[in-house]
């Protein structure tokens, strides 16, 4: 079965915030467009495609470029330019061994944390849409749905510390990658996994949150594994 497509919508820009704010927010366009596939890892940026769609001066996207390259979302190669960096199955099978202890961790402890009447009432509003048997339109609609919950696990925890770690770990550059795989059966699983995830967090079941957070880690991981190696980067590539 062939993937779902991929939608989104041209960025709207905005010409009267303070060059800070419109940093961020061209950084953040091209977070998203990496996470959504419309930017795929391996692609250059090309300064004068972007600065005429987003409507910012070729120096405030260079300072964006370099913040980027600093979070580990791009790379600037001299000659070449910037590119979405592109992971190597070595890296990507470290990123899922720390984000399983990681998730795991979260999960075990929204299950504690739920006991709490309004952190359990945020936590179900904010995962509401996985008990839906609507089809997902696109991959793309899935992706979001998908970071929207492991955001929500992670919030539920109230471990702010442990949040941010989750905001570090290049979940998009995974899910960039992953993306040629997600089928709807594959989207249909992982739907499955995350109500087991959420039905174990909502019971306070410690246990089973860890176990059905590492068990859907584990699925990701080893589809990830078993993708073809020209997904992944070399590991002779520059990095």
């Amino acid at each position: 079965m062939e993937a779902l497509p991929l939608v989104y919508e041209k960025p709207k820009t905005s010409y009267s915030k303070p060059r800070r704010d419109r940093g961020e927010w061209v950084a953040e366009h091209l977070r998203t467009g990496v996470f959504i596939g419309r930017y795929v890892p391996g692609q250059r940026l090309v300064e004068a495609d972007l600065t005429a769609e987003l409507g910012v001066s070729r120096n405030l996207l260079r300072e964006t470029f370099r913040q980027l390259s600093a979070e580990g979302l791009i790379e600037i190669i001299p000659n070449r330019g910037a590119l979405v960096r592109r992971l190597s199955i070595v890296e990507a099978m470290e990123l899922f061994t720390i984000r399983m202890e990681l998730e795991s961790l979260a999960a075990r402890l929204a299950a504690q944390n739920c006991a709490d009447r309004q952190a359990r009432g945020q936590f179900e509003k904010e995962i509401g849409e996985i008990w839906s048997d609507e089809q997902r339109a696109s991959t793309t609609e899935y992706i979001a749905e998908n970071q929207r919950f492991h955001t929500a696990m992670f919030r539920a925890s109230g471990n702010h510390q442990l949040n941010k770690l989750n905001n570090q770990l290049q979940l998009s550059l995974i899910m960039a990658q992953i993306m040629p795989s997600l089928t709807l059966d594959v989207i249909n699983i992982s739907l499955c996994e995350h109500r087991k995830i959420a039905e174990a967090i909502l019971s306070g079941d410690v246990e089973r949150a860890d176990q059905t957070s590492r068990a859907h880690l584990a699925r990701a991981r080893d589809m990830v594994e078993s993708m073809p190696p020209e997904t992944f980067r070399r590991v002779d590539q520059q990095s």
